[in-house]
């Protein structure tokens, strides 16, 4: 069972987010919690600031950033570690349903829908990276 550890800083930086951007930045949360707590043996997930930005983190995983910036005041985005082959293989697997920043970051735009069962599957990879990172296509591949 997963078990959520969290800073309070956390709760600050979503209630500092404008408001038609805050419900973005709050489901992309929502999703991540739903994916870890249904990983069987995830232990924790601790849930901090990095950089600023909210972020996930847990043992056996690659972590998770989400954020939006006021430079691109109609994007907000997820981050992964630039150096893992996660958005890589997102692209590769999921083509053009996403946008893409380089190999750091899947792009949304506020008024666009989140492909919300995809980017669950992108979550796990990130949560179980480790575990997963030497499986073709990290596992993605139906």
């Amino acid at each position: 069972m997963m078990q959520l550890t969290q800073d309070a800083r956390v709760a600050e930086k979503f209630d500092n987010y404008p408001p038609q951007v805050r419900p973005k930045i709050e489901n992309l949360r929502r999703l991540v919690l739903a994916v870890a707590a249904d990983i069987p043996d995830l232990g924790t997930l601790e849930e901090t600031l990095k950089w600023g930005e909210p972020s996930y983190l847990a043992k056996k995983g690659s972590t998770i950033r989400i954020d939006w910036k006021a430079k691109t005041p109609d994007q907000y985005a997820m981050y992964f570690k630039c150096t893992s082959k996660l958005v890589a293989t997102f692209r590769e697997v999921f083509g053009d349903l996403f946008n893409y920043e380089n190999n750091r970051a899947i792009v949304f735009e506020l008024n666009e829908e989140v492909p919300e069962r995809e980017l669950m599957d992108c979550i796990r990879c990130a949560l179980t990276y480790h575990r997963i990172k030497n499986i073709p296509a990290l596992g993605l591949v139906f």
